[in-house]
This record gives C-alpha cells, structure tokens and sequence, in this order.
C-alpha cells in the first residue's frame, strides 16, 4: 500500500502555516504535524498597500525553517498558497520572487473564491456528516483575517456565494485608526458587520430558510477550541453560541490574551472575529452551529489527494461551480431555454470533437460556464454586449475559479461576437499564458457554432446528433422545417471553426421516411 507524504503552506494574513500528511487510498488523509507561525503580514497590507523589506525577511526565515521540517519528512510533494495580505499586496510580484530565491519554494497568490472552495474541500473530508448537513438549508461562514465569505447549501446544492470585506485583521487595523473608546469601537464594528449582512440578507436570503451554521476558518480557532472544553462538542444551539459571543464581546482584550492564552497579536483579533459569527448568525437564522475544525491547508492536502486519485468525496463539487454561474445568468437575466440548449450544444460539439481539440475536463467545465454566461453583457448595454460581458465576469468571483480561468472564460464571452484577434487577447496585466490563446480560440470556435445553432432560440437543434466523419463535424437534426436562418448563421461561424480545427462543420436535415 503506498503512502504520500505532502507538505501543505499556508501563507496566511496573520501568520504562516505548515501541515505535513499522509495520504493514501486505505487510510485517507492523515495530519502528522503542524506548525504555525505567527506574522501579520496583513498589518503591512491592509494599511501600507505593501509588504515591508522587514516582513519578507521575516517571512522567509520562517518558510527556510519550513522547508527543513519538509525535508525531515521526506516530503513527495508539495503545494504552498498565498491568502489576501500577499495576493492584495502592490509588491507581490516582488515578494513572491524573493521567496523562490532565498527558499526555493513556488508560493501561489490563490484567489479568494479559490481559497473558500479549499475549504469546503476540507469540509467534504468530514464525509457524511457535511452531506447530510447540506440536505437543508445551511449557511457556510469562512471567517478569515481578511475576507469572510458567505455561502448556501440547500438540498446538496450551492445555491449562491459572496464575499465580505469583513476580515478579523482588516477590520482591526481599520478600527486602529479611528481615535476613540472600546465602546465606541465596539458600536464601530457592529455598524460595519450589520451594513454588509444588510445587503447580503436582502439579495440572498430572502424567503429562505436556514437551519444551519457551519464556521470554519483560522481566526475561529482562538475560541473554538475552549468552546469545545466547555461543551464537549463542536456542535452548539444557537442560544448557547449567542450566550458565548456575548460574553466574549464583554470582555477586555486583554482578559481574552489571559484566559485564552493567546498573545497581545492574536487576541485583538478575536474579538472582531466574535462578533462577525455572531451577527452572521442572527442574520441567517439558524438553529444550529458547527465548528469542524477545519483548515486551508487540510482543503490544500484534501486536493491532492483528489488528484492522485486517493481521496473520493461524494459531494459533486463540480456542480457548486456550476451553481454558482447558473445564480450569476438569472441575476443577469440570460438564464432562458436559449442558454440550456446552448450548453447542450457546447459540450455536444466538445465530446465529438476530443480527438481533435486537445483539450482536457477542465476546459470542457470553462466551456460550460461561457455557455451559461454568454448574453449576460446585455443586461448591461445591447450595444456592447461582448464588452460588457467581460467586465462582468472578470469583476464578478465565481467559487472555485482562479482569476486566470475567469480572464479565459471572459474572453471567450467577448469574442463570441467580436471579431478574434490572436495577439490581442493577452492584454497588459494578463494573467493568461501563452497556451491560453489556443485555447481561447478554440473555446470560442465551439461557442460561435453552439450559438449559430439556436440562433431562433426556437431549439430547432434539440435532439441533434454529432459525429466527425470524412474530415466533417456532421450535425443531424430531425426537425423538419424552416432552418432558413441557422444554416445561415451556421455557415458564417463555420470557416473559423474550420481554422482552428482543420474540420468542417455541415449541417443535415434527417429526412422522414
């Protein structure tokens, strides 16, 4: 039976995390060590818009020290993730190569929709009990030090997720600077978490019922873990975890530095912390609270696991992505049987085509997504749709997605209308590599014919078959009358896609009889 050996790194707002596993298919995922250290980073972030000279050096001893724990282990492999203070952070570019040079480690600045997601990855680990914990409607809170997102499960399903500037450490250095009492800064803080739970109520939770609360997130653990001495379970009533929030939001911070036994740094950020639970809390409802314990880097060795085929979950995560862009399309009203038919013909046209395109399931996903967000710039502008389109998605935070793929997923929207233009594709500041341009345009030669063929929106194309034959995509369609229209519209998308692909997309009616 082999066993991996992974290294996960966290570099976090508030300090750098290491987590060493086991990995294998009998035994699952298995902690076998784990440093923390403190370094707020954020501070320098959150109120410079930079990382000081001192703060790297700092950060890299410690990443140096991490790296000699790695190799103790006998680590096979590794993955190292940068959260808010370094991906926010003007010279990350800069700090990030300073960290290959003086460690030798590839650190990732990971988006925050890609960070949250790690940790519903994390959550999954817990097995039956998140699903059936998601069966009815159930809020996720990932408390972080610099974002908070809020998510909503019902019935195993994503149904929406948003992020919140409500980070422990971005509200303290906030608070820092205005002059005032702890009273004063406590009503502060109150106004600041109601004004954003304001608008997220009224947009998401609207006539919806929420059983559920699931904290996760390292600015819980301050508390959490005494929660669980005094309760005996990570598991809590609603009313007993208001009790608990008050309390703790009574006290001095320096009673919490004590009882606690944290240090002047962590305890400061507790109280921010309390606070934001509680009112996420009262704003959802729910009956229920649970705190699992779970961590960024569990989410980050969870994922690997995956993807060596060691770990299965049963929960689809695919399908949250999914979710998510199927909520983005009805806030934007481009949710119709028109966009059904075309993701239809998206993926129709991918699977006929994979001995031709290269592509691998990934792509076929970010495919899906264009498909399913491909008129969403009309909601904006009927003049600049294509434009529009793409400022919408790449502003918008899709769970689970990188920036890179939303910038790959954008221009495929764009250029579904617009005419493509290979060296124009990778603007200045792109995060896209060069290979993305092929597949760029090969995702929007797909996307063109899909729509060509329902351009009626009448599905004309609905029980259509496709297969490559004498150098053809032939697309079969039985529907009997006028296509007029299609074919024509079919015709002019059909030479780029024979451009990329080197195959010709003909259209046939299947004659009765």
């Amino acid at each position: 039976m082999a066993i991996h050996v992974f290294a996960a790194i966290e570099v976090g707002s508030f300090e750098l995390e290491l987590g060493i596993y086991e990995i294998s298919s009998k035994f699952g995922m298995k902690k076998i060590d784990h440093l923390r250290r403190e370094i707020a980073l954020g501070k320098d972030t959150f109120t410079n818009g930079k990382i000081s000279y001192e703060m790297v050096e700092e950060l890299c001893l410690i990443l140096s020290d991490f790296v000699k724990v790695m190799k103790m282990y006998r680590v096979e492999n590794y993955r190292a993730y940068a959260a808010s203070a370094l991906r926010e952070a003007k010279n990350r570019q800069i700090v990030l190569d300073q960290i290959k040079v003086r460690t030798g480690l590839d650190v990732q600045a990971i988006s925050n929709s890609e960070q949250k997601f790690l940790l519903y990855k994390a959550l999954a680990t817990k097995g039956d009990t998140f699903n059936e914990i998601i069966q009815q409607g159930t809020a996720i809170a990932s408390l972080g030090f610099g974002s908070t997102q809020v998510s909503l499960f019902d019935k195993d399903t994503l149904v929406s997720t948003q992020n919140l500037r409500l980070g422990a450490l971005r509200i303290r250095e906030m608070l820092a600077t205005i002059q005032g009492s702890e009273e004063i800064h406590q009503n502060i803080l109150e106004e600041m978490v109601d004004n954003e739970l304001h608008t997220f109520k009224k947009m998401y939770l609207k006539d919806r019922e929420v059983k559920n609360l699931i904290l996760v997130g390292d600015s819980l653990l301050f508390w959490a873990k005494r929660m669980y001495q005094e309760k005996q379970s990570n598991f809590i009533g609603a009313e007993d975890f208001q009790q608990i929030c008050r309390l703790m939001i009574e006290m001095k911070n320096d009673e919490i530095e004590r009882r606690f036994d944290l240090t002047t740094e962590y305890a400061s950020v507790v109280k921010p912390c309390v606070m934001t639970a509680k009112r996420i809390l009262e704003s959802t409802g729910a009956q229920m609270v649970w705190i699992p314990g779970v961590l960024l880097i569990d989410g980050m060795a969870a994922e690997y696991g995956e993807s060596i085929g060691k770990i299965k979950y049963k929960h689809n995560f695919e399908e949250d992505i999914l979710a998510a862009s199927r909520n983005m399309a009805k806030r934007y009203r481009c949710h119709g049987v028109h966009t059904q038919m075309m993701e239809k013909h998206v993926l129709g046209i991918f699977d006929a085509m994979k001995k031709y395109h290269g592509l691998g399931n990934r792509e076929r996903l970010l495919l899906q997504i264009a498909a399913i967000l491909h008129s969403c710039g009309k909601f904006v502008s009927m003049k600049a749709p294509s434009e529009c389109g793409y400022d919408i998605i790449m502003f918008t935070e899709i769970i689970g997605l990188s920036h890179r793929e939303r910038e790959i997923i954008a221009n495929v929207v764009q250029y579904n209308l617009e005419t493509f233009h290979y060296s124009e594709v990778q603007s200045p500041g792109s995060s896209l590599l060069e290979q993305d341009v092929i597949t760029i345009a090969k995702m929007t030669a797909i996307l063109r014919l899909a729509n060509s063929m329902d351009r009626s929106h009448k599905q004309k194309f609905k029980d259509c078959h496709m297969s490559v034959r004498d150098n053809k995509l032939v697309i079969t369609t039985p529907y009997q009358d006028d296509m007029s229209l299609e074919k024509y519209t079919f015709d002019l998308k059909a030479d780029f896609f024979e451009e990329i692909f080197g195959i010709r997309p003909v259209l046939k009616q299947k004659r009765r009889g």
